[in-house]
């Protein structure tokens, strides 16, 4: 049976503060959680009831064991989760100063081992059935992980809805106008391409968000959706349908989770055949009801959660 989602790309173990407005040397208590954002994409997915599953890999070591073991405690499939010996599995760090500081501290080097992802390690024709197929710009910014992007692409041909999370992370790449090549190839192969405004600058050179949606779309994508942050979401079609929706309030506890359960939720609208307003306003409510719980995969929603915080929005509760 064909994956509703399946994702390809980072993951590892986010460690975060149990203490707030403090700095990492301050803090003496952390909680462990499953990370990544493709990874928590495919949770998010999964809490709606969709068969997902997520192609990537982790070390040889007690950490791997905890991503196999949460990945099936959240529903996801593991089968695609192999082992390297490049790297022990990734651990990422954060401080948590609400609402909008949340420095992460990444633990990769000198490569992690979901970057190490070979092109025949790949299921292609897992890749090629399922209704949605998610990378990332992370994937892209090493080899063999590129190569292996590239090549998932390349055969699945832009079938189903394939979507590319610009997920750009300066910190992965060595060279800034080499990802905007590595990107543009990709965005060739895509259907929907999701980004805040630094991430659509880096993939198309424009950063206003109707001309980043505008030169999405001329890349080849059939759907551009551009986060703006506090300013709201703006999604644009080939049909010219143009969706403006401001961002739904939330006391933020922690920030970052927030664009992987929009993405979850952006893949539940998409399966379930909505229109684009409708699902950028599941994917917002999604988003904000994560930023105001402190962990990433821990926090992903149920449909029924997001749907009272719409009508809590809408004033219809």
């Amino acid at each position: 049976m064909p994956f509703d989602v399946l994702t390809m790309g980072r993951v590892g173990v986010d460690v975060y503060p149990l203490q707030t407005g403090v700095g990492l040397a301050e803090v003496s208590t952390f909680g462990k959680y499953l990370g990544g954002s493709p990874t928590n994409v495919a949770v998010a997915a999964a809490r709606y009831g969709r068969r997902a599953s997520v192609i990537t890999k982790t070390g040889a070591d007690p950490f791997g064991d905890f991503v196999r073991t949460s990945l099936a405690g959240y529903g996801v499939d593991a089968s695609f989760v192999g082992t390297s010996d490049v790297a022990p599995t990734p651990v990422t760090f954060c401080e948590i100063f609400p609402p909008d500081d949340f420095p992460l501290y990444f633990y990769r080097l000198p490569k992690a081992p979901d970057l190490d992802i070979r092109p025949d390690d790949l299921d292609l024709d897992a890749v090629a059935a399922a209704r949605i197929f998610w990378m990332t710009g992370t994937g892209l910014s090493e080899e063999p992980s590129r190569s292996a992007t590239l090549a998932a692409l390349q055969h699945r041909a832009k079938q189903g809805t394939t979507v590319f999370d610009l997920d750009w992370r300066p910190m992965f790449w060595k060279d800034t106008a080499q990802a905007r090549v590595h990107y543009r190839e990709a965005l060739a192969h895509t259907t929907v391409a999701v980004g805040n405004l630094d991430e659509c600058e880096i993939a198309t050179g424009e950063r206003e968000p109707r001309a980043a949606a505008t030169a999405l779309l001329a890349a080849g994508v059939e759907l551009a959706v551009v986060k703006q942050g506090p300013k709201g979401v703006l999604a644009m079609d080939r049909d010219g349908s143009v969706a403006e929706l401001p961002p739904v309030p939330v006391d933020v506890v922690n920030g970052l989770g927030a664009g992987d359960a929009f993405g979850g939720a952006l893949c539940h609208g998409l399966l379930s055949g909505w229109d684009v307003a409708r699902t950028v306003s599941f994917a917002n409510a999604a988003g904000a009801l994560v930023a105001g719980r402190l962990a990433c995969s821990d926090a992903m929603p149920t449909a029924a959660e997001v749907e009272e915080k719409l009508r809590e929005v809408n004033g219809d509760v």
